[in-house]
């Protein structure tokens, strides 16, 4: 008899476990029903992380449990770091705001970054459309054309703010390698760089290979690439060589992986800590079925955006062991950041 009632005890529990289950479902539905979602992006209008964050909102909400009114919104300022640090700091909790920053950020605590007021590791992230490699370019009329060119002659770089690819890169590799960026910053985002760039304002820029590939001045032939941010080459980019090639030491090949981990984050979307859990897995599912959407995947074409996701836990793996470095390889990637 004992054994019966112990039995039931577990069952009822299993019942009441599966009924909370379902009551949580729901109600990720309810609460989004009607609701507007803001979908912050942490760059100007016209680059990249603008297109991609404006491109996730047009489709995530047929994905959202309610599907809710998405409205996105430019968050200007500091490269990014502007945004995160409102979704971090200002933005409710409640799952009603999210954004698309750059994938620099995250790191800017564990590396010193100025201004940053967050820990990445509290955040919730929701995913990535796309992994690229960031290159490095400068216009064909230019005195520099190769990497061996950098180590001897400079070359003039448009840049935004802390923790963007457009400033860390060149100012990274600089202090690592001593190649000759002159680093002009303070752009709003990289559409207004590639104009600077179109209008021999400045030689070049530091930017992923898909947003470089897509802009006139490359596709009509006047700029190069003289360098890839990764270990192994991309097989888009075979001939093109990586900084590892120059590095003289141990610690400084230690220091460029924990550099390029930004690589392995994408163009990440975040959501502020403390938002109840159910809505943020309604919000990872959201954005696993937008990447799989073909009409999101027709969009993406048009604008030629390549989509390769990652998820929001594997963004969340990636700066988890990154925050586990020893702390001397942190120091060096600090110093050679020049901070």
């Amino acid at each position: 008899m004992r054994f019966r009632a112990i039995a039931a005890a577990f069952a009822a529990f299993g019942l009441v476990a599966a009924a909370a289950g379902s009551a949580s479902a729901q109600s990720a539905a309810e609460f989004y029903k009607g609701k507007t979602v803001y979908l912050y992006i942490g760059e100007a209008p016209g680059g990249d992380y603008d297109t991609w964050g404006r491109v996730v909102g047009q489709h995530i909400k047929d994905h959202i449990p309610g599907e809710p009114t998405i409205v996105p919104q430019n968050v200007e300022g500091a490269g990014g770091m502007t945004a995160i640090n409102r979704i971090a700091n200002v933005a409710p909790k409640d799952g009603t705001v999210f954004g698309d920053i750059n994938r620099g950020l995250p790191f800017e605590p564990l590396l010193g970054g100025q201004g940053a007021q967050f820990d990445p590791r509290k955040l919730n992230w929701i995913g990535s459309p796309e992994l690229d490699v960031i290159v490095c370019t400068a216009r064909k009329d230019a005195q520099v054309q190769t990497l061996q060119d950098l180590q001897t002659k400079e070359l003039i770089v448009g840049a935004t703010g802390t923790g963007a690819d457009s400033l860390t890169y060149p100012q990274f590799l600089q202090g690592l390698l001593d190649l000759k960026f002159k680093i002009i910053k303070g752009f709003p985002g990289s559409g207004p760089i590639v104009l600077a760039a179109e209008r021999g304002e400045v030689q070049g820029l530091c930017n992923s290979y898909v947003s470089v590939s897509r802009q006139a001045i490359f596709t009509e032939g006047k700029l190069n690439i003289i360098l890839q941010g990764s270990e192994k080459p991309d097989p888009r980019l075979p001939n093109v060589p990586t900084p590892f090639a120059l590095a003289k030491t141990d610690a400084d090949v230690q220091a460029l992986r924990l550099f390029l981990a930004r690589a392995a984050v994408g163009r990440p979307f975040v959501a502020p800590g403390g938002v109840p859990a159910d809505r943020i897995a309604a919000l990872r599912k959201a954005f696993e079925d937008t990447m799989k959407d073909p009409e999101f995947i027709a969009d993406t074409k048009k604008a030629r955006l390549n989509v390769s996701p990652i998820t929001g836990q594997q963004i969340a793996d990636v700066i988890e062991q990154a925050y586990k470095t020893p702390q001397a390889v942190i120091d060096r990637t600090k110093e050679l950041m020049g901070r």
